[in-house]
């Protein structure tokens, strides 16, 4: 075995985290993929007999990487990220287990929290990331930022705050989840709307991010409220009839896929019962990039 290979194969078992890390930063699978291979490439330019911790190493490279392309994305945009914004998904297929079984995956990271990173700053997402969900330490974090770790330790702490303030945390539960994405759709086909505003959370929100490009009905919005989420989910019900039900990084959602075409992708964020946030994603450009699951729920 030569040297090269050993290594490709000590940097294939941390591959996994490295996405993970890069995901998180980036929210985008493509992007990740692109800043792990970076990771590699400067893996090898490197003398790896001179690396103590390679984990500990390629997590903070990984991280250095994507905190220069945030904030090289930061510098080339003209006006902040809109309220509108949907991350790029994770779409799973549902396990033949029954999904009130099955535990949800470690490495999996919500659509909604996705949301509140992007509303950071790239030190602070940095920051947060690395040290509330990767447990790498402030002194670490601290060279990559080029601060102290004391000023580190702020910019997660404020990063921590966002989060936080952002709602309720989502019900982990895929069969409570599933109960009241049925409950939903079930109310939108039917037309109930008492039933759509029982099932809804007063404040919820509901992102649709058609891209750029689309205008008209089906165009990017926000709307929040129980009254305004429910008269658009009768809209959402007609269009989408046929979704599937899939995995969606951390939770349930659903896709709509028209003559072998993927239309659209909704997950729900739920807590004590209730739908406390949708996201739509419908940019024709970013969803033929995803890979939809073979299952059918």
């Amino acid at each position: 075995m030569t040297d090269t290979t050993a290594l490709a194969e000590r940097f294939q078992e941390h591959r996994g985290q490295l996405e993970a890390v890069a995901y998180r930063m980036l929210g985008s699978p493509a992007e990740a993929e692109d800043a792990v291979q970076e990771a590699w490439l400067r893996l090898g330019r490197t003398d790896a007999a001179g690396i103590d911790n390679l984990a500990g190493w390629l997590t903070t490279v990984t991280g250095r990487i994507c905190l220069d392309l945030l904030r090289s994305r930061a510098a080339r945009r003209e006006q902040p990220i809109d309220d509108t914004f949907v991350p790029d998904p994770v779409l799973r297929p549902l396990s033949a287990v029954d999904p009130e079984q099955e535990a949800l995956r470690d490495d999996s990271v919500g659509v909604a929290m996705l949301v509140v990173l992007e509303t950071l700053e790239p030190d602070e997402r940095l920051a947060f990331v690395l040290h509330d969900m990767f447990a790498v330490p402030f002194d670490d974090i601290a060279r990559v930022v080029e601060r102290s770790p004391a000023a580190t330790r702020q910019l997660a702490s404020r990063a921590r705050r966002r989060v936080r303030d952002a709602g309720p945390p989502a019900e982990p539960d895929l069969g409570r989840q599933r109960e009241a994405l049925d409950a939903f759709r079930a109310a939108a086909r039917g037309g109930d709307f008492e039933a759509l505003l029982a099932v809804l959370h007063p404040d919820v929100v509901l992102r649709a991010d058609a891209g750029a490009l689309v205008r008209g009905a089906g165009g990017s919005k926000t709307l929040r409220g129980a009254d305004a989420v429910a008269k658009a989910a009768f809209m959402f019900s007609k269009f989408n009839a046929e979704a599937r039900t899939v995995v969606v990084n951390d939770s349930l959602g659903l896709v709509s896929v028209v003559e072998g075409r993927l239309r659209s992708v909704l997950t729900a964020t739920v807590a004590d019962g209730r739908i406390t946030g949708l996201f739509i994603l419908a940019d024709p450009d970013r969803l033929a990039r995803l890979e939809v699951p073979d299952d059918r729920g």
